[in-house]
């Protein structure tokens, strides 16, 4: 248990790395979903670019999604794009550089899948088999003398050699060959673009754009980093005021019975510091509450933190007012008090 707590632990501490690792599953699981689907052309002339078409695209498409929603960092990218400006404008630099960061990872299931399906060649042939060039390939002699309809009949049904009845016209293995030569040259290809891309965006770019990106890359990180302080937070105090709410319902239901167990305790002599420990315990957590102690105040914190988060310069902010609005004049000036207690 504990190994396994170590590694979540880990991963939790290495986002990027956890995300990375996640696409890398992701992609390895898209080719064995290819590798595992049991691909049906339906061998019409009607149906085949479309069916082709919908194997190709959809299944991206689901992937990207699913890399989208997987993220931790879709819900902080719509949270910052739709608050409120309040004292904290919002970088459209940044939120490009996180929606970016997003799409990059997001990508790679997507792409590995198309890739793998091009390099496959079974959706190509499908959806290309009555574009095969018969006076090439074939008996170019009887192609005239057919109706376009009854010729692309005979070619839809390439793809399916249960059903083929075409070799007097053009031999099966022929346009299977030329098409998958195509579909694979094709998937080289758009595995080399792909990859081509991926090291001009990630090497190149910021080379061009270095402050820009130091820029974005910095306030990307800080407002997660804000994001998780904040929660953990409020996560730290919802506990305290849980504890100090179910400690205060006890003392209301069980006081005669805490009068009783405090006589006990003066009468015991040595056991009478328990009471000291418990109070000491409740101010404790009673600190740990920052002077929130009901409901309609922690929603009013609430709600002033996403309408008005605070501005980005420390030590220089002003007076809030009751609405959470910086006051306007002169600071008034602090005075500090010491205090001391004496051990007796």
């Amino acid at each position: 248990m504990d190994k396994f707590r170590m590694i979540f632990q880990f991963l939790q501490s290495n986002q990027e790395s956890f995300m990375n690792g996640i696409c890398g599953i992701m992609a390895l699981a898209s080719a064995q979903m290819y590798s595992a689907f049991d691909f049906n052309c339906p061998c019409l002339p009607g149906y085949n670019a479309a069916y082709s078409a919908g194997i190709l695209l959809a299944p991206p498409l689901v992937l990207f999604l699913l890399g989208l929603v997987m993220n931790n960092n879709v819900s902080m990218l719509a949270e910052e794009w739709k608050r409120p400006p309040g004292r904290r404008a919002k970088d459209p630099a940044v939120l490009r550089y996180m929606f970016c960061s997003m799409a990059q990872r997001a990508l790679i299931a997507p792409v590995v899948w198309v890739a793998v399906t091009l390099l496959d060649g079974k959706c190509f042939l499908c959806a290309f088999c009555t574009a095969v060039p018969v006076s090439l390939l074939g008996n170019g002699s009887l192609v005239p003398g057919l109706p376009p309809p009854e010729l692309a009949r005979l070619l839809a049904r390439v793809p399916c050699p249960e059903i083929y009845d075409g070799d007097w016209l053009l031999a099966r293995e022929v346009a299977v060959r030329y098409l998958r030569c195509i579909s694979q040259a094709l998937g080289w290809s758009f595995v080399l673009l792909t990859t081509l891309l991926a090291f001009v965006v990630r090497s190149v770019r910021p080379c061009f754009t270095q402050a820009a990106f130091l820029k974005s890359k910095y306030w990307s990180h800080y407002i997660d980093i804000e994001r998780k302080l904040f929660d953990e937070t409020c996560t730290e105090h919802a506990k305290a005021f849980a504890k100090v709410c179910i400690q205060q319902f006890f003392e209301a239901m069980n006081h005669d019975l805490e009068l009783g167990h405090a006589h006990g305790a003066l009468a015991a002599g040595p056991t009478g510091s328990a009471a000291p420990a418990a109070t000491e315990g409740a101010d404790e957590e009673r600190e740990k509450l920052r002077g929130i102690t009901d409901q309609g105040t922690m929603n009013r914190l609430l709600t002033s933190w996403h309408e008005c988060k605070p501005p980005l310069r420390l030590g220089q902010e002003e007076p809030l007012v009751g609405n959470g609005w910086a006051g306007g004049g002169p600071r008034p000036s602090r005075k500090e008090v010491a205090t001391y207690f004496s051990k007796v």
